[in-house]
Formats: C-alpha cells, sequence, structure tokens
C-alpha cells in the first residue's frame, strides 16, 4: 500500500484510480497527455485513505498546506514511512512546532543552513 503518491502525465483513468485508492495519505497533480514539464497540472488534489477529499486545486503547494491543515483537523499521524519528510515540511519550511526537531531533521537544518554561509 501506498503512503504518499505524486502522479504526472498519466492518460489511464483507471491508473491514476489505482494510484490513489492505494494511497493512505497524499497529494496528487494529473497533466493532460502531450504536457509540456513546466506546464500546470490539469488537476491537483489531497487522497486521504484512498478518497480524494479535495480537488481541482490551483497548485500542488497549495495541496500540501491543505494536507497538513486537514492532517491536524482529523488528528491524523504522519504515515511511518515518509515520517522525516512529513517532519521537514512541518518544521522547517512552515514553522509549526519548529523548536522541536528529531536528530535527523536537525541534521538536515544545520546543514542546510551552514551551506547559505
Amino acid at each position: 500500500m501506498q503512503h504518499v503518491t505524486a502522479m504526472a502525465q498519466v492518460s489511464d483513468v483507471a491508473a491514476i484510480q489505482l494510484g490513489i485508492d492505494g494511497t493512505v495519505l497524499g497529494i496528487f497533480a494529473t497533466r493532460v497527455e502531450g504536457a509540456e514539464v513546466m506546464d500546470h497540472p490539469a488537476d491537483v488534489g489531497v487522497v486521504i485513505e484512498g478518497v480524494v477529499v479535495l480537488e481541482d486545486l490551483a497548485s500542488v503547494s497549495l495541496a500540501i498546506a491543505l494536507l497538513f491543515g486537514l492532517t491536524y483537523a482529523f488528528n491524523l499521524s504522519y504515515p511511518p514511512k515518509f515520517r522525516y519528510t512529513f517532519e521537514v515540511i512541518q518544521k522547517l519550511f512552515l514553522e509549526l512546532d519548529a523548536n522541536k526537531l528529531s536528530h535527523k531533521v536537525q541534521a538536515l537544518k544545520t546543514k542546510l543552513f551552514s551551506e547559505l554561509e
């Protein structure tokens, strides 16, 4: 079972639905067939437990922000496989509960900020 899914340039609707059905928590972005990489997605949405809960969103960044909002609103836990990915987004990018970092995320933060100097 997939935990986080991002799909791009899939013309087979059945394949898209199969990916969504197997997603516990994630976002999706679909493109029309033949679209360029820099083209805006045809659809962007949020999936929770195999159900599209939001769709036709304006951007992937909005979908990520809404995914975090829904995670908090429904008191969902992050998928264990992607725990650190979600923690980096939450604590480094969104600066939510940023004073409590795991050792791995603290090491990444230190490395990122040291390279800025």
